[in-house]
């Protein structure tokens, strides 16, 4: 196998426990995130907290991609064929 075709190696029993851990957290930290920005928008904060809201809210988006970052890895090795990724495009119902 070549060095740039490597296969992912499948996550173990607690790398999958660890990553459904995670995203469950997700929705919590997501939450979260929409409350700051909730926050920030009404316009009622002051300059020193909309500061700390922000910076709270980058720490959030942060965990966030964190997250989405390993469930699209999970994603790519389930979706892995013969060492060759699969990639189907969205149906108009698959669509948000």
């Amino acid at each position: 196998m070549s060095e740039g075709t490597e296969t992912p190696a499948a996550p173990t029993a607690a790398e999958h426990s660890a990553s459904a851990d995670a995203l469950g957290n997700f929705e919590h930290t997501l939450d979260a995130l929409e409350a700051l920005v909730e926050q920030l928008e009404s316009g009622d904060l002051s300059l020193e907290a909309a500061l700390g809201a922000f910076e709270q809210g980058i720490a959030l988006t942060r965990q966030c991609q964190k997250v989405l970052s390993v469930a699209e890895q999970r994603v790519r090795v389930l979706l892995e064929e013969d060492g060759a990724l699969r990639t189907e495009p969205l149906s108009p119902s698959d669509a948000p």
